[in-house]
């Protein structure tokens, strides 16, 4: 149990809990209009990609160079970081609506924060874990600037506004989970 304590904290997570928590209570505040009516799926969205940015953080140790000399095998490791940071993260909108704020279907949020973690993981292994948090803020904003989608492109650009059931929406954030966590897990942060 130690060595899960050490890992956490090498790896910043309080601070990253700290961050998703905050972006969960800052949305339920917006969204407590009370009137019940729909919620633009931007704000749970955008709280989903402030998570995945926060836990973006810990994809890379303190010392890259100590992290591959290891005795261990650090790729399910890898695997069980991302995967469990996804559930984090995608467990801070199912809380806020426990508080009243129904922001998002089960389906919306496990769909996208898998997804964006997929895409953090995929930043960590391009670049660094220092930049993992890129990748899901561009396409977040890249989403909220693209076009109307109308075609497979702009939907596949648009995936993580998308309604839940959405082909396109959920082949895309499937396809970045897997190929991120395994990109992630068997090459490790870039050095």
């Amino acid at each position: 149990m130690r060595w899960a304590m050490l890992y956490a904290r090498s790896r910043q997570v309080p601070a990253s809990l700290a961050a998703v928590v905050i972006s969960a209570v800052a949305a339920w505040v917006i969204a407590g209009n009370g009137d019940g009516g729909p919620v633009d799926p931007r704000l749970p969205v955008l709280v989903l990609t402030a998570g995945a940015m926060a836990a973006s953080v810990g994809l890379s140790g303190q010392d890259l160079a100590l992290d591959r000399a290891a005795a261990i095998r650090w790729g399910p490791r890898r695997a069980a970081h991302v995967l469990l940071a996804g559930a984090i993260v995608g467990a801070a909108l199912p809380a806020v609506r426990m508080m009243g704020e129904d922001l998002a279907t089960t389906a919306f949020v496990v769909r996208d924060s898998a997804g964006l973690m997929g895409l953090a993981a995929l930043g960590a292994a391009l670049s660094d874990g220092r930049y993992a948090w890129t990748p899901p803020f561009a396409w977040l904003s890249f989403s909220f600037l693209a076009p109307p989608p109308t075609s497979v492109p702009t939907q596949v650009a648009a995936w993580m506004l998308l309604p839940p059931g959405t082909a396109a929406g959920t082949w895309t954030a499937l396809i970045l989970t897997v190929v991120g966590t395994a990109a992630y897990a068997f090459a490790g942060p870039r050095r």
